[in-house]
């Protein structure tokens, strides 16, 4: 694992051991790195400390994943009674197309193959980034489906 990725999985585990699940009071920090770009409602397990080296490691990929944070883009499929999960993460084009995918290991997009597998310029896609940052803030939104039906969606990987 390249240092980078480790630096990254400390941050990840970090805002993990304070996230306390959802919260009930959201507060809207502007933050001054990403100010042009977006703003983003965040639990207080969050810090912008974290953020910040985020966007530091992932730049504009972690600007993309917050914006489908921000709409609402993530989902988290859960099959019942196994309580297996994937997450579906909406792409920003203007087709919506939907990636299913493992935060910490896989995405169905075409970035991922072309940048992560093929020609190893980034450590994982917006989609990805997306569905981590959003199931540590708890803002995913949760499906639970017979695991039947996930199985049926992970079939066609």
């Amino acid at each position: 694992m390249s240092t980078t990725m480790l630096v990254a999985e400390t941050i990840w585990k970090d805002i993990e051991s304070t996230h306390s699940g959802p919260s009930q009071f959201l507060f809207h920090f502007d933050l001054s790195i990403l100010a042009n770009l977006f703003s983003i409602l965040l639990l207080p397990s969050v810090t912008d400390d974290h953020l910040s080296k985020l966007h530091f490691l992932f730049g504009n990929n972690f600007d993309r994943a917050t914006r489908i944070i921000d709409q609402k883009g993530v989902q988290k499929i859960s099959g019942q009674p196994s309580g297996r999960s994937i997450f579906q993460v909406v792409g920003e084009s203007k087709r919506k197309e939907e990636y299913l995918c493992f935060p910490e290991h896989y995405c169905a997009c075409y970035s991922f193959f072309y940048d992560i597998v093929n020609r190893g310029e980034q450590l994982c896609c917006k989609h990805q980034l997306a569905a981590r940052l959003a199931a540590c803030l708890g803002a995913c939104i949760h499906v639970e489906v017979p695991d039947e039906e996930l199985a049926l969606l992970l079939s066609k990987l």
